[in-house]
């Protein structure tokens, strides 16, 4: 019997322009409207998904990149995903929604509020992906832009003290009893006062304690800090690395370490590699794919740039491709797993149009060489994922209909089949993030 795996999408481009671009944005759906978003996560929840991760970045960047990340919409216009989130939870009854939040931009009392509020209408099924881009500070304060460390310091003192705030209602506070005439005891609740490096607030909290537990916490980072951050708060990793059978043991071993080294059991936390296939009808189809990206021409390498210049707010396209790339370009407010991401295994040496090409060149499922291939293929492989006692994928793309039809229509009967992909729900998200 095959291994039961968690599965999640991340819907890469966030609450942004879907379809553009692509010949589904014929399909006439408006993307500032719920209804496309809806009706995508509804067949996620049909298929047997854990949870949607909505990704987000509040600013459209430096003054040097922002035609850059809105020529195309790849880094944006970007609409807020908290509030996205009402409205998928009332298309569905068991998936778990999951916005991405930035801890500059919510005061953590106003955060702590709001976020036990969804908590509550969605019947416990809500999580937050916990980001430090720290380029978009400049919009929420007049405090000095921090450095990357520095960024993940303030992320845990806002997790501390959004979590203090959740527990300001200790057990026995909340009554609710009509006989006795009492609702709450007020002597119970806590004051929470905080006086950190960077927030400063006092509690209680007005918002009732959660049955089922607080919201998930997941979050990406595969520096040292942001390794750190996740064995300390989440409960899901968003996990970017090579998938090698090496490469993701050596990855769920540091999560785990960090978890020990908090004080956690590395059961805690919920690891999701991320993946991001083109599923095709035929082997013969993957290979003609295939070949045809092994040899871009500039135009190809051109839209590269753009789009890596919009991800890493520097921009690539005034470059020399045939010179080596400069790696002192990137400023610090650059998530350095981007930067680890653009450059892959190349060397200090490598040109930059070497390293674009590398990322133009597709690769089959069936050889590990990349992500082409057929709904069997990639069921082969997160079936092989398993095996290495991996928890689970995160399927990266547009939440668009057709990507998600195209996806899945084949794959999850197959994944179904051999007992990788659920087929019932528990009762909240944190419950359906349990090992199987």
């Amino acid at each position: 019997m095959s291994r039961q795996q968690h599965f999640g999408w991340f819907l890469a481009r966030g609450f942004g322009p879907h379809g553009w671009g692509h010949p589904s944005l014929d399909w006439d759906y408006d993307w500032t409207s719920p209804a496309l978003y809806q009706q995508a996560v509804r067949t996620l929840e049909q298929a047997g998904f854990d949870l949607l991760i909505i990704e987000d970045a509040p600013s459209l960047g430096s003054a040097s990149t922002i035609d850059l990340r809105v020529r195309q919409a790849f880094g944006g216009p970007k609409l807020d995903p908290l509030l996205l989130a009402p409205y998928l939870f009332a298309a569905t009854e068991r998936i778990g929604i999951v916005p991405t939040v930035n801890p500059a931009a919510y005061l953590p009392y106003t955060a702590a509020r709001q976020f036990a509020t969804l908590q509550h209408l969605s019947g416990h099924r809500l999580g937050l992906n916990v980001v430090t881009d720290t380029g978009s500070a400049r919009h929420f304060g007049t405090a000095p832009q921090l450095g990357h460390d520095a960024a993940y310091d303030r992320a845990e003192e806002w997790m501390s003290a959004v979590a203090a705030l959740w527990r300001s209602w200790p057990e026995g506070a909340l009554i609710a009893d009509p006989d006795a005439g009492r609702y709450a005891d007020g002597a119970l609740l806590q004051p929470t006062r905080h006086r950190g490096e960077y927030f400063s607030f006092d509690g209680p909290l007005n918002a009732i304690p959660f049955t089922d537990g607080a919201p998930v916490i997941v979050s990406p980072g595969g520096s040292p800090r942001g390794l750190g951050f996740a064995g300390a708060n989440s409960d899901v990793q968003l996990a970017l690395a090579p998938m090698t059978e090496q490469s993701v043991r050596a990855y769920r071993g540091r999560i785990h370490d960090a978890a020990i080294a908090a004080g956690r059991s590395p059961d805690d936390i919920t690891i999701l590699f991320a993946i991001q296939p083109t599923v095709v009808s035929s082997a013969e189809e993957a290979d003609r794919l295939v070949a045809a990206s092994h040899h871009p021409d500039d135009d190809v390498l051109r839209r590269i740039a753009e789009r890596q210049s919009s991800d890493l707010e520097t921009d690539l396209t005034g470059l020399d491709l045939d010179r080596p790339l400069d790696r002192g370009i990137f400023g610090e407010h650059v998530s350095h797993g981007s930067i680890q991401r653009l450059i892959g295994t190349h060397d200090e040496d490598a040109s930059l149009r070497e390293i674009l090409t590398a990322h133009a060149r597709l690769g089959r499922i069936r050889d590990g060489s990349g992500w082409v291939g057929t709904a069997v293929e990639l069921a082969d492989r997160i079936e092989e994922y398993g095996a290495w006692g991996n928890d689970g994928v995160l399927l990266w793309g547009d939440l668009h209909p057709v990507t998600v039809h195209r996806t899945l229509d084949e794959l999850v009967p197959i994944l179904r089949r051999r007992g990788i992909l659920r087929r019932e729900y528990e009762p909240t998200l944190r419950a359906n993030l349990r090992p199987f």
